[in-house]
C-alpha cells in the first residue's frame, strides 16, 4: 500500500484523536525488532539522501542505524506489552488515608504529529482503596506511556486509566506540564509557552480535592 492511500482523506491540519489506546495495527509485532531496525534504516537512508545529504560521510555513515535503533528500542519503546512495567501492589497496613502525591517525574515523550520530542514533568497522585504501589513504579508507567508516538491528552488518560487499574480505584489523577518541541522550535516557535493537561478521576473530580492536589504540585520541595 502507498503512502498516498493512507493521506487520501486527511486534512493536513486534522491532529484531533478521539482514541484513548495508541493506534496500533493488528500486525504491529509481527516484525522482529532487528528486522524493524533494518527497515527504519533503509528509510532513515533515504531521507536524509532526499535531503541531499552526502551519505558516504564519515559523521553520517552509521546515522540511519543510529536512528533505527533509537527508535525501537529506546524512544518507541513503550509500544511494546512486554516492556510494560509490572506494578505489584501491597496492603495498606499503615491505614494511611490521604492522598499521595509524587511530582516533578521527569517526562520524555514525541508528538505522533511531526515526531518532535515532548518535554516536561507530571504529578500523580492517588487515594488509596486498601492498596498502595511502589512509588518507582508510579514514574516507569509514565516513562512506559510516554515512550511511544503521544498526543499529551492521550497520554494522561493512559497513566490514570492504568494506575486505577492497578490500585482498584478510581481515586487517581494526573497532572502535566510540557513543551511541544513543535511549537517550540518550528512553526510558531515559542520558546516559552508550554501545555498543560489534567485527567481527574473519581474523588479528585470533587473540587476541595482536586484543589488540595494542585496545591501539592506548586509547594516549594526543594531541600
Amino acid at each position: 500500500m502507498k503512502v498516498e492511500d493512507f493521506l487520501e482523506d486527511i486534512d493536513n491540519h486534522d491532529h484531533m484523536s478521539s482514541n484513548e489506546e495508541t493506534p496500533l495495527r493488528e500486525d504491529a509485532f509481527k516484525l522482529s525488532d532487528d528486522e524493524k531496525i533494518a527497515s527504519i534504516q533503509d528509510d532513515v537512508f533515504n531521507i536524509l539522501q532526499t535531503l541531499g545529504m552526502d551519505m558516504t560521510d564519515d559523521s553520517l555513515k552509521g546515522t540511519p542505524k543510529r536512528v533505527a535503533k533509537m527508535f525501537v528500542n529506546e524512544i518507541f519503546g513503550g509500544l511494546r506489552p512486554d516492556k510494560k512495567p509490572s506494578a505489584s501492589t501491597f496492603d495498606n497496613k499503615y491505614k494511611y488515608g490521604e492522598m499521595l502525591v509524587e511530582k516533578n517525574i521527569v517526562l520524555y515523550s514525541t508528538c505522533e504529529h511531526h515526531l518532535l520530542p515532548i518535554v516536561g514533568r507530571a504529578h500523580v497522585a492517588y487515594i488509596s482503596n486498601g492498596n498502595v504501589v511502589g512509588l518507582s513504579k508510579m514514574n516507569r508507567i509514565v516513562d512506559y506511556y510516554a515512550k511511544r508516538p503521544q498526543v499529551q491528552e492521550r497520554l494522561n488518560i493512559q497513566i490514570v486509566r492504568e494506575l486505577q487499574n492497578v490500585l482498584n480505584t478510581e481515586d487517581v489523577a494526573c497532572v502535566i506540564d510540557a513543551k511541544h518541541l513543535c511549537v517550540n522550535s518550528r512553526g510558531i516557535r515559542d520558546i516559552d509557552s508550554s501545555t498543560v493537561t489534567g485527567e481527574f478521576g473519581g474523588a479528585f473530580k470533587n473540587l476541595e480535592t482536586k484543589r488540595e492536589f494542585l496545591d501539592y504540585i506548586k509547594m516549594d520541595t526543594r531541600f
